[in-house]
């Protein structure tokens, strides 16, 4: 079967290339073979191909970690009128290539009214930002901040806090061509490209600080952030886009915040990687992603009303893909839609 391959680490579009591999084999106890359908990049993909995660990644690698597809097959001990349904292949990479197999439980069926393109992009961005509003900002908290604010997950943040009545502020570094997707739902959005930045900052979060703070950044730009984190406040780290981590002692300033550290793969692994294991029973008997499914009833209610939705920059086919990294064809800001068929 056809699949996208990263040999050795390495920058993502230096080492991926596309071509024929062994298929999956047939399932064994537990576990289903899904056709897939449709997938996208993601930057956990060019992490992972980096090797920054070299105790639990062998190469060669094939990346995709979020996707949908078709459960072509099934083995011992799973339902076999799951053959056909729609759903999201968790728990592992792997997506970026026509076939993939894995355990049963790991499979979260796709509502029959979600399109692939939509429900393609419901993992990571939008579970993560559905979790940390649900954990981390309490009724009545009014004043938080995010950063990265012009970033899919960005938007996701705001479209939810402002569901509770509240209006964020966002802090961006003021990329040309890139802004916040509804500057309607921003109570102020502070450009780091400006002197004086964080003064600004300071200015909009006002004298206690922010309640909460949501930072994919790290680095200088999350540091600052954290200083105008109130004393009794909660300062959220959920990424690492700047390359450059945390300061290791906490910047002058309010002080005290409480640091939460935010991943999507332990919540996952942790809370929904152990259903069908539970009272003794297989992988393969109880129906796909139960624990999994119930993270995810909120995000598909979202997706169905129209929100958390992922705009989409370019299309390519899988044989492209490797070529489209290498030399990005111009498009329309938005994510990377590969249709794993072509």
């Amino acid at each position: 079967m056809l699949a996208a391959v990263a040999d050795s680490p390495g920058r993502l579009a230096e080492v991926l290339a596309v071509r024929e591999v062994d298929g999956p084999g047939a399932p064994g106890a537990g576990e289903v073979v899904v056709r897939m359908l449709a997938s996208t990049v993601n930057p956990s993909d060019a992490v992972t191909v980096s090797g920054a995660y070299g105790s639990r990644t062998s190469f060669p690698f094939i990346p995709g970690f979020e996707g949908v597809g078709v459960i072509d097959s099934v083995g011992p001990g799973v339902p076999a009128d799951a053959v056909g349904r729609r759903v999201l292949p968790l728990g592992s990479a792997g997506n970026w290539q026509r076939y993939k197999r894995l355990g049963y439980s790991w499979c979260v069926p796709v509502p029959d009214d979600l399109p692939d393109e939509v429900a393609c992009f419901a993992y990571i961005n939008p579970l993560t930002a559905t979790l940390m509003v649900e954990r981390f900002c309490p009724p009545g908290a009014r004043n938080v901040v995010v950063t990265a604010a012009t970033s899919a997950i960005g938007g996701h943040l705001a479209e939810l806090l402002t569901d509770r009545g509240v209006t964020p502020v966002g802090v961006v570094r003021g990329t040309p061509g890139r802004a916040v997707a509804d500057p309607a739902r921003w109570r102020k959005v502070v450009r780091t490209d400006d002197g004086g930045w964080r003064d600004r900052l300071r200015a909009a979060v006002g004298p206690r600080g922010a309640e909460v703070a949501l930072d994919c950044v790290g680095g200088e730009t999350g540091g600052a952030v954290y200083t105008q984190t109130a004393a009794d406040g909660t300062f959220v780290h959920y990424g690492l886009l700047s390359g450059t981590p945390l300061p290791v002692e906490r910047p002058s300033g309010r002080g005290g915040a409480r640091v939460e550290f935010f991943r999507l793969r332990d919540t996952v692994h942790g809370d929904g990687g152990r259903d069908g294991e539970q009272d003794g029973e297989q992988d393969g008997e109880r129906d796909g992603g139960q624990g999994l499914s119930a993270l995810f009833a909120p995000v598909f209610a979202n997706l169905r009303r129209g929100r958390l939705r992922t705009a989409v920059g370019v299309r390519v086919g899988l044989t492209g893909l490797a070529d489209h990294l290498r030399n990005p064809a111009p498009g329309p800001p938005g994510k990377i839609l590969v249709d794993v068929r072509r």
